[in-house]
């Protein structure tokens, strides 16, 4: 007998989601590429979205990761269902002739 669990995934994006479509209640609902022929939609609070412009004001150094469950399956891919937002700020990485930071 199995036992119950519960499948989560997560996207990983570094881009700001265009277009954004506004749905009912003032939610927004954009899609991620998921690979060949394979799309994730997400719908999220405007909250959410906020969060995300903001750090893509900051600069082109955020990466978010969106997880949530797997939802219903779609023509193009899939729903991403309860979704939440993580934003980090990547640091860049320094170029590869430089010298060593230290004392």
């Amino acid at each position: 007998m199995a036992i119950p669990g519960k499948l989560e995934l997560t996207l990983k994006i570094n881009q700001f989601p265009e277009p954004v479509a506004t749905v009912q209640n003032g939610w927004r609902e954009f899609t991620v590429d998921c690979g060949p022929g394979r799309e994730g939609s997400i719908t999220m609070r405007p909250q959410m979205v906020a969060q995300l412009g903001a750090a893509h004001a900051k600069g082109p150094e955020a990466v978010a990761a969106v997880a949530g469950q797997l939802g219903p399956a779609t023509p193009t891919g899939f729903v991403l269902t309860e979704p939440n937002l993580q934003v980090f700020e990547r640091k860049p990485k320094p170029p590869a002739d430089a010298p060593p930071a230290g004392p």
